[in-house]
């Protein structure tokens, strides 16, 4: 049963009553008013995700009804009815923006059937937005000016012009999948399908399917022919997210996908060929994880045509204060409502960062939520970061880190003094522009 939010707008009282039986059977959830006016009080307090409306009504037309939704760019949809119908009427309605037009009297099936394809639109359009943000979410470009991330992207650049398999490899939350989709988004696919899968979140039972497709009856609830993830990444790119995670039976069809470049759904006989290029990504050792008999072999070197290392965050710290501002920026939707103090920026630079750029991410999400507006010093930061911190193995690289932000600090106090406090004069004795001034000065707390 489908629960959605109604309006069925109708003076006539019998033939409301026998439109709010019907619809309330399909398990919809139906609001009813019995004259415009009533159906235009309603709309400002509620938002509907179909309303049914009599053109003709008291007090108010239902064009009326539509007028109030365009001008509040209410995302609603509306079927109108009426009993004075022609093929004029009915385009003049489509002309100013309804989804659907009836003429009484009319098959009651006949409506519930078009209630439900503009349901089913409004799903599609809906899982459309979701897709269209997490394409932008994917094509977030990588930040960093640290050697480690400049040699990255450089062998991205690299990667990208050919169609050779890469395995991404790194720790949890380093951002191999940014890795991935600047290599797709790089290369001469860059126009093609992306499309990912990960290892880990599908059921084993199931991966199968979700890899190669299935055709109908292939298996309990395969009720329709289902494309597969290789045929949706046809011409374009497909990256196996957590590929350690695998079932080895599969790797084996996996491996026979990648030597002779076609596939065989599940329950099918055809084979079907495809030309899609495959990244992979891991937070194992698949070295360590063949030794064990958890991987193939085989499959280990046939992936690892070019091995992609993301460093962890502690291996990169001196990008920690532009991560922060893009953090600060990103998740104030472009608007720089948080500061951080020196103190708070070395608290965060001395941190090792065991879930790395995903737990610094969070830490600036934190902080936006429970102390917006402010200037942070380090006893907003969460309170296990410093006992956390452990200089231990990378302390050269922790006191390096540092060791830039108190230059950069000085190198600035300095342009202040010889420009008398003018930035634009400062700003050019540094080689950057005023904003980037006012930017770091802002990040360091100076006034």
């Amino acid at each position: 049963m489908i629960s959605a939010p109604i309006l069925l707008a109708e003076d006539d009282e019998i033939m409301r009553i026998t439109l709010l039986d019907r619809l309330q059977q399909k398990g919809w959830q139906v609001d009813e008013a019995v004259d415009g006016r009533q159906a235009l009080d309603k709309i400002k307090t509620k938002q509907y995700q179909v309303i049914i409306s009599d053109i003709r009504m008291p007090y108010a037309t239902g064009f009326d009804i539509l007028a109030a939704l365009q001008k509040a760019a209410v995302p609603t949809d509306i079927i109108f009815m009426t009993a004075y119908g022609s093929v004029e009427d009915a385009v003049e309605c489509l002309k100013r923006g309804a989804s659907d037009y009836l003429l009484k009297p009319f098959d009651m099936d006949d409506l519930i059937i078009r209630i439900e394809r503009i349901l089913e639109m409004q799903r599609v359009k809906a899982r459309y937005i979701s897709l269209q943000e997490c394409c932008r979410q994917l094509r977030k470009p990588i930040i960093g000016s640290s050697r480690v991330v400049q040699e990255m992207l450089a062998l991205i650049n690299q990667v990208a012009v050919s169609d050779a398999t890469v395995l991404i490899t790194g720790e949890s939350g380093t951002g191999k999948e940014l890795v991935a989709s600047a290599i797709h988004y790089t290369s001469p696919r860059a126009n093609g399908p992306y499309i990912r899968l990960n290892c880990a979140a599908i059921p084993e039972g199931l991966i199968e399917s979700e890899l190669f497709g299935h055709e109908k009856g292939a298996f309990t609830g395969a009720e329709t022919r289902k494309m597969g993830r290789f045929e949706m990444a046809n011409n374009g790119t497909l990256l196996l997210d957590e590929v350690g995670e695998m079932p080895l039976g599969l790797q084996a069809k996996l491996l026979r996908v990648l030597q002779e470049k076609e596939i065989e759904r599940v329950g099918g006989t055809k084979s079907i060929k495809v030309d899609v290029r495959i990244l992979c990504a891991t937070a194992k050792d698949l070295g360590a994880q063949v030794h064990k008999g958890h991987f193939r072999e085989d499959l280990f070197f046939r992936l690892k045509v070019i091995d992609l290392e993301v460093p962890p965050l502690r291996h990169r710290q001196e990008d920690i204060p532009e991560l922060c501002d893009n953090f600060i920026l990103e998740l104030g939707q472009g608007e720089r409502s948080l500061s951080l103090s020196t103190e708070a920026m070395e608290a965060l630079l001395a941190y090792d960062y065991p879930g790395n750029i995903r737990e610094l991410h969070n830490i600036i999400e934190r902080l936006l939520v429970l102390h917006p507006d402010e200037i942070i010093y380090p006893w907003h930061l969460p309170a296990d970061l410093a006992s956390r911190a452990t200089p231990g193995s990378g302390n050269s690289s922790l006191l390096l880190a540092t060791a830039v932000v108190q230059a950069e600090k000085a190198c600035i106090r300095q342009a202040l003094q010889q420009s008398a406090g003018k930035k634009s004069e400062a700003a050019a004795l540094l080689g950057i522009s005023r904003k980037n001034l006012w930017e770091k000065m802002k990040n360091y707390a100076m006034s």
